[in-house]
């Protein structure tokens, strides 16, 4: 079983990653680990902390010689920003009068729930556990996961289909156009349509100008998965559950859909289902594992929870970021008057972000299934496995 978790706070010393069950003999390549990185920090719109930061990932266990030992793996990515809050955020009990209380909670964020929930007096230890700074640490694990996947040719990416009302409009975008993206280094709303990501420039630009902030929407996309993975015999075992629970499980998300899972509740069955058809040639060729067709994908690569051997393809709607430079109207935690709500430095935009941390919770919602399929102490045994499954496939 694959299994992983965070921790550390936005402005602590450093954020910790660990995973568990990834199979020995995995390379390990560093530099693509902090491209994955890099990547999440990219995008027009994000704010001050991001100057800051140049998040590397140090890996202090489960790692040896490049590869995977089969142990649990820890990952170590600090924060350039904790020397600004050292004397405020200390690990023993400091100074009270430099603490830098949040004293009046954000509509949107976790601030109020939070502080309602765990006690506290104001929102600042909420805030830091809360924040999508977290998200790095993911994007870390994500990165090996991805690795693990390649193995098996399976590799996943992301696009933007909207900022705010700019959007690049239907139609699937094709995997070659979004591969492309994401080896540019010029990364400005990962949108694949130039004039379209141009238009969403415009309106950021707009709204850093008012104070507000935008969300919007991104496409996850897994290439070369095959059909198997999932299954229909238990709800929570289901792989279209597991991946909207994952990309939900990111800040700001409140909406996942697999396919056109939205318009299709509006739509005719005959116009949603993907007919069937086969082509024994197909099966032949590279990248194909079956011989049996589709004329397009509105299932997004999941039917009855499994996998069906198109590309999967999850969006995630991503509501504006709740940090505001002109503040919504909220009240004090101690006099309950009213006040504007807090507000600390913060980004107009994430949609490129979230779709890049989207990608990590897919590509490990991915490699656990295949795990849960395939199994392997060893990736040697894991690759056997997965290329027999395969000649089975072809030979059905």
């Amino acid at each position: 079983m694959l299994r992983f978790n965070t921790s550390g706070e936005s402005h602590g010393e450093t954020l910790v990653a660990t995973i568990s069950g990834l199979p020995a003999g995995l390379s390990v390549d560093l530099v693509f680990v902090d491209r994955e990185l890099w990547r999440r920090q990219q995008g027009f719109g994000r704010g001050g902390r991001m100057k800051i930061e140049t998040d590397r990932a140090h890996i202090v266990s489960g790692v040896r010689h490049g590869i995977t030992i089969g142990s649990p793996i820890s990952i170590l990515i600090a924060n350039r920003d904790w020397k600004n809050w050292e004397e405020s955020l200390p690990v023993e009990a400091g100074d009270p009068e430099k603490h830098r209380a949040v004293k009046s909670p954000r509509p949107g964020h976790a601030d109020l729930a939070g502080a309602l929930k765990y006690n506290f007096p104001e929102a600042r230890y909420i805030l830091e556990r809360a924040s999508a700074r977290e998200s790095t640490s993911r994007v870390a694990l994500g990165a090996l996961a991805k690795l693990m996947l390649r193995e098996l040719g399976i590799e996943v990416l992301s696009h933007v289909i909207a900022v705010g009302s700019a959007s690049i409009g239907e139609g699937e975008v094709p995997w070659a156009a979004i591969e492309q993206l994401a080896a540019n280094d010029e990364v400005l709303l990962n949108c694949t349509d130039p004039d379209a990501e141009q238009r969403m420039k415009a309106a950021v630009d707009e709204i850093y100008r008012t104070g507000d902030t935008l969300g919007g929407v991104f496409e996850v996309v897994a290439h070369g998965v095959p059909p198997g993975l999932g299954t229909c015999a238990n709800w929570d075992e289901r792989l279209d559950g597991r991946l909207a629970g994952a990309v939900m499980s990111l800040q700001a998300v409140k909406g996942v859909e697999i396919g056109v899972g939205v318009s299709a509740a509006y739509a005719l069955g005959s116009k949603v289902h993907d007919e069937i058809g086969y082509d024994a040639a197909r099966s032949k060729e590279a990248g194909s594992f079956t011989g049996f067709t589709r004329p397009r994908n509105h299932a997004g690569g999941i039917e009855g929870g499994i996998s069906n051997g198109e590309e999967i393809r999850v969006r995630g709607y991503l509501k504006p970021i709740s940090t505001l430079r002109r503040p919504l109207g909220s009240v004090d935690f101690a006099t309950r008057e009213p006040v504007k709500a807090a507000y600390e430095r913060s980004d107009v935009c994430v949609v490129p972000a979230a779709g890049v941390a989207s990608e990590a919770m897919v590509a490990l919602t991915l490699a656990g299934a295949a795990l849960e399929k395939f199994g392997g102490d060893s990736m040697t045994e894991t690759l056997r496995n997965y290329r027999g499954y395969c000649e089975q496939l072809k030979q059905y």
